[in-house]
């Protein structure tokens, strides 16, 4: 046996003792659990249960990357895509506990509180327990609030940054299209120049010929004639 199979062994084994940790406290949740307090502190170590098993499945996702071996590479991501999948399950199922237990605890203090039979003490708690749970209502939904303004304002910034980038982007492209136009009308002017030189030269050219056929002309006159 490879250490790679080994250490994957290992990893699967623990996944599976920490899911079977979790599934017994989303029973817990189910059928004991009474307070929201409780609730919460069992949500706590289901939360921390989940922790450990990502962890153990990126660990399995790393040693599938490192397979040479194209089969053993394929069968190793089924099993992260497996947990994967199971670990999505997890949260699906722990939500649709904590919803049953909230709706179970709800009911009980409307039950007592209509037959009159809660504990001044109890009723205490009970009033402490829900002015808490607004409180953190509050709290969460304030932080979610300051969270979507923080992103608001970041998501500004870079749009303000792109907008600067872009208008430098244009400012250059302008200024290289102005090069470009002064170019295009020195040459311009250096070809009208060239042009006018050109036709000058061969006007030159056309006097200094019909100058020298006349001179010619001349001479054969004054000899022979």
């Amino acid at each position: 046996m490879t250490n790679n199979s080994v250490e994957e062994r290992v990893l699967i084994q623990e996944i599976a003792k920490h899911d079977l940790q979790i599934s017994a406290l989303i029973q817990d949740i189910r059928q004991n659990v009474n307070t929201i307090d409780a609730l919460e502190d069992v949500h706590l170590k289901i939360k921390e249960e989940l922790k450990i098993i990502k962890t153990r499945v990126e660990d399995l996702d790393v040693l599938a990357k490192e397979q040479d071996d194209e089969n053993q590479k394929h069968q190793y991501q089924n099993t992260v895509d497996k947990y994967k999948k199971q670990i999505i399950s997890t949260h699906t199922e722990i939500k649709k506990a904590r919803l049953a237990c909230k709706m179970k605890i709800d009911q009980n203090d409307k039950d007592e509180l209509l037959s009159g039979s809660l504990d001044p003490e109890l009723k205490q708690r009970k009033k402490k327990e829900s002015r808490a749970k607004t409180a953190s209502t509050i709290t969460e939904n304030l932080m979610a609030l300051n969270k979507m303004m923080v992103q608001s304002v970041e998501q500004s910034e870079n749009t303000n940054k792109v907008l600067d980038k872009s208008s430098k982007g244009i400012s250059k492209a302008h200024d290289e299209f102005e090069k470009m136009n002064r170019g295009i009308r020195t040459s311009g002017n250096f070809l009208t120049k060239y042009n006018r030189r050109e036709l000058t030269d061969k006007l030159f050219m056309f006097l200094a010929v019909a100058l020298f056929f006349g001179t010619v002309v001349y001479i054969i006159q004054k000899r022979f004639l």
